[in-house]
């Protein structure tokens, strides 16, 4: 396997992984039993890289072909069983966990992304894929407002400066391990300011409609 495959490889097991994490404290919040962890867990695990190797058209997904991933998204919700009750705040645990893995999985779904050399607006598209669609399920199916769709915070933002990051660097000939590790590094740098200093976008006010003349 060349350097970039393997970096793109523990990319995709680090964001499974951590993903996974925050799959199993949603379900320590709802007081689900055991499967229940190791659903929610997976579905967060292997949610957004699903959807992008579908898609790309890329089967069997990735996890298909790696069964040990299921193990890992099992491994992380028993881990959690047994230790959430340790964390001080889970929800807090929950929102670091989810800009760590977001910063993973981003630069995993470029680098799938540029294996299969598909255009630049596509690698961006997928980057973001890859980090938001997990998370998006999780909080979808336990009835959560999406962490993307909350108001002001820089979630698929971050998603989309990474993603977009790599591929202005990937233009500029800088090798695609560098590429990467920059989006990771722009995705962590906007989640973590957005949460710790309130970064935040302009967001729609509406206003009254004018009266007809």
């Amino acid at each position: 396997m060349t350097q970039i495959g393997l970096l793109v490889s523990f990319l995709d097991y680090a964001s499974v992984f951590i993903f996974a994490l925050t799959g199993a404290l949603v379900a320590s919040r709802g007081q689900l039993d055991l499967v229940g962890f190791i659903f929610f867990a997976t579905l967060t695990g292997i949610g957004g890289g699903t959807m992008r190797d579908l898609m790309l058209g890329r089967l069997p997904v990735f996890w298909v072909d790696r069964p040990e991933l299921i193990l890992l998204t099992a491994g992380s919700a028993v881990l959690v069983f047994v230790t959430a009750h340790l964390l001080e705040s889970r929800y807090k645990a929950l929102l670091w966990l989810d800009a760590m893995a977001l910063a993973v999985a981003v630069p995993a779904g470029v680098g799938v992304a540029l294996s299969m050399e598909v255009s630049p607006t596509v690698i961006v598209v997928m980057g973001m894929t890859t980090g938001t669609m997990g998370g998006l399920m999780r909080d979808v199916v336990s009835n959560e407002v999406p962490l993307i769709l909350k108001q002001g915070e820089l979630y698929i933002t971050a998603a989309f400066a990474g993603a977009l990051a790599a591929v202005i660097l990937l233009q500029l000939d800088v090798a695609r391990p560098i590429a990467l590790l920059v989006c990771s590094a722009v995705v962590i740098a906007l989640r973590a300011g957005s949460m710790t200093c309130g970064w935040r976008l302009p967001v729609y006010k509406p206003r009254p409609p004018r009266d007809p003349l």
